[in-house]
């Protein structure tokens, strides 16, 4: 994996990650499997919940699982006629009232790789207490976790546990992500399981080839001296980057500076963080109007003093974008997945395993990067205080 063998990698303590990162299509696929094997389950609450005028869904979680549904809220709210709205667990259980609505139907998708995230568990307990028609849907990793032992107990709430290696032993989150991901996704546009089963098979497919490949257009850039990496998209990719960003900040124990921006919202102000010690990584849209803001950056990057590299990573080729790029990397026979969240998902590949080797370059140790405890797999410390 990534050009090394298994005892390679259990030396390097990265087994796990290494792991979890190479066998996410088969996840994908076994996720597909678990939506359509439970499509009763789900058509009925889709029937029961989702048909409200108003109806108000958000999406919630912490850190990665906050990014989840960054990723999906740009593609949901161009298809669907519901409003949907990402806001991180951590910022409702701090200002409850600021984003809890009481007379707006509401769905309240919690994601959660452990399922035991003290500000999971107060997300739902809050949203129960201020709104006054709130249902849930819990889609997790772990299936002793709180949120899937509480779904037992109560009504009013979809359970959807994830593919249980999806439950990721590595410190990162990584199958966990794009899992949940998918899952979400073929869920909230659920009438057209047909169209996004098609594309997520295709997709699995180029993902593997990704995997198998994939590291050897990274090889240069891991070999070369950096100290700050930027991660650039818009719309869906936003959020993308912002989980490319935190995947390496998290790898590399921080010794390796990330950011994230937009491509318009870079040169105000962000752009300050370019030195010559700097990659530039850019998720090309795919859509043609989006993708001229791309290659206005992009050119105008490729063109400012300084020693800075631009990597930019697209659908197809483009030879115009390839001549303003120190690398431009790009997925074969992707001409049928229009997509823009499984699209990402092949781009975060690249992240990923970037992060993961550049883990390996600066001598930490993938599976547990911060030994002494400073950040933990499952968040530990925080207090959760009663809301009046």
């Amino acid at each position: 994996m990534f050009g090394f063998d298994r005892g390679q990698w259990e030396k390097l303590n990265g087994l796990n990650t290494a792991t979890e990162i190479f066998n996410q299509p088969d996840l994908w696929i076994e996720t597909l499997n678990i939506i359509e094997s439970n499509q009763e389950e789900i058509s009925k609450f889709v029937k029961a919940k989702i048909e409200k005028e108003n109806l108000r869904i958000i999406f919630t979680g912490a850190g990665t699982s906050a990014y989840v549904g960054e990723i999906l809220t740009p593609f949901l709210n161009k298809k669907r006629k519901w409003d949907f709205q990402a806001i991180p667990s951590t910022d409702i259980v701090a200002n409850p009232e600021m984003y809890l609505k009481k007379d707006i139907p509401t769905i309240m998708v919690s994601f959660a790789r452990s399922g035991n995230s003290p500000e999971s568990i107060a997300s739902y307990n809050l949203a129960n207490k201020l709104i006054d028609d709130i249902s849930h849907v819990f889609i997790t990793c772990n299936k002793e976790g709180e949120l899937a032992n509480i779904s037992d107990k109560e009504e009013d709430i979809l359970l959807l546990l994830m593919p249980e290696e999806s439950n990721d032993k590595g410190f990162a989150m990584t199958s966990s992500f794009s899992c949940m991901t998918i899952a979400a996704l073929l869920l909230f546009d659920w009438d057209n399981l047909g169209e996004n089963k098609d594309q997520l098979l295709e997709t699995a497919k180029l993902g593997k080839e990704i995997l198998n490949n994939g590291h050897t257009n990274l090889d240069e850039l891991i070999e070369g001296d950096f100290n700050r990496v930027v991660y650039l998209g818009s719309g869906t990719f936003y959020g993308l980057a912002k989980e490319s960003s935190l995947k390496l900040l998290e790898l590399t124990r921080g010794q390796i500076i990330s950011h994230s921006e937009t491509i318009l919202g870079f040169r105000h102000g962000p752009k300050s963080i370019v030195n010559d010690g700097t990659y530039i990584f850019v998720y090309i849209s795919d859509k043609e109007y989006p993708r001229k803001y791309d290659v206005d950056l992009i050119n105008e990057m490729y063109h400012d003093l300084g020693k800075h590299k631009i990597t930019t990573i697209g659908k197809g080729y483009s030879k115009d974008i390839e001549n303003v790029s120190e690398h431009h990397i790009y997925i074969n026979n992707a001409g049928e997945i229009d997509n823009e969240v499984f699209i990402g998902l092949l781009y975060v590949l690249y992240a990923q395993i970037f992060a993961l080797l550049s883990s390996v370059k600066l001598g930490v140790e993938p599976d547990n990067p911060s030994p002494t405890g400073t950040v933990n797999r499952v968040v530990k410390g925080v207090a959760i205080y009663d809301y009046k």
